[in-house]
């Protein structure tokens, strides 16, 4: 069987989704994407570029946890980081405007059928 390849971030954010179904590695999701905004609102403000080499570390310390540790997957960043990095920013917003459990089942009816 070939394996599925993305070509849009539309196509790919059910399957992101089914990926992310441990409500552990959600939160941590959640976690990293809020510090990694934290770090650049302060390095901003405070005018201070050293604090961008954090990013990689709330960016994917939190999430590969989730994955390793909770979800016993591996991460979607591997074979799709840009469109991974984008699912995590709508999965987020998805997440702190209520509509995440809305959009889990969505996606469990397209990727999981």
């Amino acid at each position: 069987m070939m394996e599925q390849r993305y070509q849009t971030l539309k196509e790919f954010y059910p399957y992101y989704l089914t990926e992310h179904l441990h409500p552990t590695c959600r939160a941590l999701h959640y976690a990293g994407t809020t510090l990694l905004l934290a770090v650049v609102g302060a390095a901003v403000y405070f005018g201070n570029a050293k604090l961008l080499l954090l990013l990689p570390v709330v960016g994917y310390a939190f999430a590969w946890i989730g994955h390793f540790v909770f979800e016993k997957n591996r991460p979607a960043t591997f074979k799709y980081p840009l469109f991974s990095l984008a699912s995590d920013f709508i999965m987020s917003y998805h997440f702190y405007t209520g509509q995440i459990d809305k959009k889990i089942e969505e996606a469990k009816q397209i990727i999981l059928k």
